[in-house]
């Protein structure tokens, strides 16, 4: 934005006040067609009028000039510093769109690599988890194998122990049964030789 020109605006405008000054003189003293009663009116009232209208033109111009140029010189840095501020706004806000655009063209790339890990994440985990269950059945299996081993001995022992009893109670009944009085005699008698010797 250029600078204003108060000068030049000056100049402009005393130019203008003398020519309106000067019409009304020339008007105010007759123009070669007016009436006297008429032209004397407006030469003794008007002029006057626009003479004082005149000056104070002038003085409200003189007096206001420095206020209003400081106020249109600040309100024109204003404006200059708003069109600044928007333009680096601006700036930003597309370079922001420009970053959500590839994101956003990326995304998909992204959501499929997102689902590839999850997929690759529970492969690995349904492999764990099922060498974790073979090491548990293993474990289980091998007790199991421990405690049939463990039972089969005791009930062999069991049995062992069950047949001996047996036996030996058979084997009572056949010698009660086959010893007579005599044998049982004889072998006292054998006995007691044994433990006097």
């Amino acid at each position: 934005m250029g600078k204003f020109n108060w000068k030049k605006h000056l100049k402009v405008s005393a130019t203008v006040v003398a020519l309106v000054a000067g019409a009304t003189v020339v008007w105010a003293s007759g123009g070669g067609h007016g009436e006297a009663a008429h032209h004397n009116a407006w030469k003794d009232v008007d002029t006057w009028k626009v003479l004082n209208f005149v000056i104070l033109a002038l003085g409200c111009f003189v007096v206001a000039k420095k206020p209003v140029a400081q106020f249109f010189s600040s309100r024109t840095k204003g404006i200059e510093e708003e069109l600044t501020d928007l333009e680096q706004k601006k700036a930003d806000a597309e370079r922001k769109l420009a970053e959500y655009e590839a994101r956003f063209r990326n995304l998909e790339q992204e959501s499929e690599k997102i689902v590839e890990d999850y997929i690759r994440q529970g492969e690995e985990a349904k492999q764990r988890i099922l060498a974790e269950a073979e090491a548990q059945a293993e474990k289980l299996e091998d007790t199991a194998k421990r405690n049939i081993e463990q039972e089969f001995k005791a009930a062999k022992v069991l049995l062992q122990q069950g047949v001996v009893d047996h036996a030996m109670e058979q084997a009572e009944a056949l010698i009660k049964k086959s010893i007579t009085t005599q044998d049982q005699n004889r072998l006292v008698d054998e006995y007691l030789k044994k433990v006097e010797a």
